[in-house]
């Protein structure tokens, strides 16, 4: 009897190998959905990502495009460079809320503004990551981190950037949406989402902009299913869900 497979490996995906993100981290599942519109739109051939630094900087070992690394914040840079010199390809940065929201705002917004003709991928989980959990520009008031113990204090440290809200101000990007990875019901528009980025970007819209709500249970101290749960109870209700800009 020929057997039927529902749910297989995407193409783009590598190798077959554990990727070094923490159980229960929502990069896998990011990953997952990039590779699956890379596939659907099959342009896995003419696509270039850009690795910062950060918990995804060595996704090229699990995405099979080309890739280009990135110092600290300078994805945007990097992708303006390549998209510049090569139109024809289709080129996106996959960048954390510290390399991004910090270190890189700089670059992001004046990327934005000028209307760059590539694709950004943000995920936050309100935290670094990957250097041990000190507060990000995205830490919730009163969340704690290893820089700010007794929870971010927004007379010190002001108040959480909201990135959609902030780039959405400007004239240029064609399209703007925040999602979430925290249950298989918002799995499925985060997809639609990214893909929606990718075309208008083949299309020559403009530059897009796909933020996802992911969770760290490492550096929050929970359990996954736990931490899943705290990211629609807690982040949603300070980074709101939907489309923030949308060029048609």
């Amino acid at each position: 009897m020929k057997e039927t497979r529902i749910y297989e490996r995407p193409k783009a995906w590598m190798k077959d190998v554990h990727t070094h993100y923490c159980p229960g981290c929502g990069h896998g599942i990011t990953h997952r959905l990039l590779c699956e519109v890379i596939d659907e739109l099959e342009i896995k051939d003419k696509t270039i990502g850009i690795a910062p630094v950060g918990c995804a900087a060595m996704m090229y070992d699990y995405v099979d495009t080309d890739y280009c690394e990135a110092a600290h914040g300078r994805a945007p840079a990097l992708a303006t460079g390549l998209k510049r010199t090569r139109p024809d390809r289709v080129v996106f940065t996959y960048q954390g809320d510290g390399d991004l929201a910090s270190i890189g705002m700089a670059e992001i917004v004046h990327a934005a503004n000028r209307g760059e003709k590539f694709t950004t991928i943000f995920i936050n989980n309100a935290i670094y990551g990957m250097t041990g959990g000190q507060m990000a520009p995205t830490t919730l008031i009163g969340q704690k981190a290893t820089t700010c113990p007794y929870g971010r204090d927004p007379e010190l440290a002001g108040y959480p950037m909201r990135m959609c809200e902030l780039l959405s101000t400007l004239e240029t990007p064609a399209y703007i949406e925040r999602v979430t990875v925290a249950e298989p019901k918002y799995v499925i528009a985060a997809k639609k989402a990214i893909k929606k980025a990718f075309q208008y970007q083949i299309e020559g819209k403009g530059y897009s902009f796909v933020e996802v709500l992911s969770n760290c249970p490492t550096n929050w101290g929970m359990q996954p299913v736990q931490s899943f749960k705290w990211t629609l109870e807690t982040m949603v209700p300070y980074y709101p869900l939907g489309v923030y800009k949308d060029f048609e």
